[in-house]
């Protein structure tokens, strides 16, 4: 129980309706004792009446009394039965939203690395299916526990009390019905782990499948991918048929251990009736009522140590992501203005987990408004300087400064909101193309959203959809093609009106004539804003204040298109060869 602990501050949170839902389990417990009783008193006053002790009318009234009575305390069990399923369960329902939130804003805060580290299916997995185990223990394991700790505490005296041998007869196949419940839930859990993990495996196959459905047709490889399919399916059949197997002796078992209860209350009952023990026939109808009322409970208890373990592994796996903390923290809560000036000393960065040198002792400065160039062969680290000046990862050694200050030491999240990146790939929501622009500023209008689509030369695109702006795009921006995604990504960093603009080769879809306009339209909206533009292209770079040329992570060349096209090295060679492909 020691990882349910974190479950704690919900409890305390929501202790006064999961008080109330236990008053109210109880309250329902008691009114369904009434019954039996009256059950036994209504059989009496027959037996009474054929005995001749009880008139005709005297025998109906008290029938009639009776069946009110049985009648009236079902229907208040019914309905403080229903109660106690709108709190208790409503209370594990919050502290099911609580938790799904927690666990989603821990991961929000977690630093790229953890993604890198962790599979995507993994972290969907423990919010949903890890959390829903979690909630199980914290409702219907507690509705069903108070349940039968009510039934067992109240029940179990009152029958010892009224027939004391017959009790203990009675309720000899109850604990071997509860141990053997303990038993199959044990191999109900580990066939359903394996099931679960099969399902995931299943879910991984399909995605990749679906996503990548225009390589499998370009490659005519459905065949392949039935066949893999097709073992992934028998597979899960042999494993599902496993676990269904198991599942079949459930309630049999139930069935017949209630069977047995039931003829030993009879035989017994009959016996010690015949003797003289029991004075009345009604004494074994209550009995077979306290019973069946028993069986339940008595098969819940395996249930329950089951839901507790699952439970307790699930929370682990919960506590072990939200026990990590981010790799990059926010040291300062004050929130100072960027300008844009941007420095690097001495930076050397190595990625944790290739262990792979992006940058080696780079130092360069970019000064508030400069339009700067980043070029060089892949893998060069060009990405990776635009990735530190978003602090997405710390360096390895050296600084960066953004206006004199360090970067630890300025306010994390407002850094992040001063900068407006367009990344490599292009990433949009399965969301309208108007939503997908507003991502940067939820506030903007449409004008502002037109304009900025313009700006980027895609607003004639989405004029040609059907629905234009309310187009709603598929998965990733299937519905659009890479040039398009690149420019409604550049819209929405427009949109966002940022110190520090961060393109990371976002023009390399775009045909040459579109690239060059966007870039017009792009000086003229950041033209006193810091602009980075990492290409492959000369076309991007040449109209920058600074080109910065890497290669294998070090800073090789450093001037304007002027100066460095005038000097031999890979930016005079790279625009030679792309000046000759054009005039080819």
């Amino acid at each position: 129980m020691k990882e349910l602990k974190h479950l704690n501050k919900y409890f305390k949170k929501y202790w006064l309706k999961l008080l109330s839902g236990i008053v109210i389990t109880i309250i329902a417990r008691i009114f369904s004792l009434v019954m039996p009783s009256y059950v036994k008193k209504s059989i009496e006053t027959v037996e009474h009446y054929f005995a001749n002790d009880l008139s005709k009318a005297d025998a109906t009234d008290e029938l009639l009394t009776y069946i009110f009575i049985i009648v009236g305390s079902a229907l208040m069990a019914g309905l403080f039965t229903f109660l106690m399923r709108q709190t208790i369960i409503n209370v594990s329902r919050y502290i099911e939203f609580d938790l799904k939130n927690e666990v989603f804003d821990h991961y929000q805060f977690l630093s790229l690395n953890f993604y890198k580290k962790n599979r995507t299916g993994d972290l969907m997995n423990r919010i949903s299916e890890d959390i829903n185990q979690v909630r199980l223990y914290a409702g219907p394991a507690i509705m069903y526990g108070i349940n039968a700790l009510t039934l067992f505490s109240c029940l179990i005296p009152l029958m010892f009390i009224k027939a004391p041998t017959l009790a203990a007869y009675t309720l000899l196949p109850l604990p071997i019905l509860s141990v053997l419940v303990y038993q199959i839930s044990k191999i109900i859990h580990k066939r359903s782990t394996v099931v679960q993990e099969y399902l995931s495996t299943l879910s991984t196959f399909t995605q990749e499948m679906f996503s990548g459905v225009s390589v499998i047709k370009a490659y005519a490889l459905e065949p392949k991918t039935n066949e893999e399919l097709e073992a992934l399916a028998i597979d899960g059949k042999n494993k599902s048929i496993r676990l269904a197997k198991v599942n079949a002796w459930f309630f049999p078992l139930m069935v017949l251990l209630i069977g047995m209860s039931n003829i030993l209350v009879i035989y017994i009952g009959g016996k010690q009736f015949i003797s003289g023990e029991i004075k009345s026939i009604g004494v074994i109808a209550e009995f077979i009522i306290y019973v069946n009322m028993l069986t339940w409970p008595v098969a819940i208890v395996g249930w329950l140590t089951s839901i507790v373990q699952r439970a307790e592994a699930s929370q682990k796996r919960i506590n072990e992501f939200l026990k990590q903390t981010p790799e990059i923290e926010n040291h300062v809560e004050t929130i100072s203005p960027i300008e844009g000036k941007i420095e690097f000393k001495n930076v050397t960065f190595t990625y944790e987990d290739t262990e792979i040198t992006a940058l080696k002792n780079i130092s360069f400065v970019i000064n508030e408004g400069e339009t700067v160039a980043i070029l060089g062969k892949t893998g060069s680290g060009k990405s990776t300087i635009l990735d530190l000046i978003a602090r997405l990862y710390d360096v390895t050694s050296g600084e960066i400064l953004i206006d004199d200050v360090p970067i630890k030491k300025l306010n994390l999240t407002n850094l992040r909101k001063s900068i407006g990146a367009v990344p490599q790939d292009a990433f949009l929501f399965s969301d309208s193309i108007k939503n997908n622009i507003r991502f940067g500023k939820h506030d903007a209008t449409e004008e502002e959203v037109i304009t900025v689509a313009k700006n980027a030369v895609v607003h004639d695109n989405i004029m040609d959809f059907t629905k234009q702006y309310e187009t709603v795009l598929g998965e990733r921006g299937i519905t659009l093609s890479g040039g398009q995604k690149q420019r409604v990504s550049i819209a929405r960093a427009l949109l966002k009106d940022p110190k520090i603009y961060a393109f990371d080769d976002c023009l390399s879809a775009v045909d040459t004539e579109t690239e060059e306009e966007i870039l017009k339209n792009l000086k003229k909206a950041s033209h006193d804003r810091t602009t980075l533009i990492v290409s492959h292209r000369v076309s991007s770079a040449k109209n920058a204040n600074k080109i910065l040329v890497l290669e294998d992570g070090e800073l090789l060349q450093e001037g304007t298109h002027d100066t460095l096209n005038t000097t031999d090295g890979y930016y005079k060679e790279l625009y030679e060869n792309q000046l000759s492909h054009k005039e080819n």
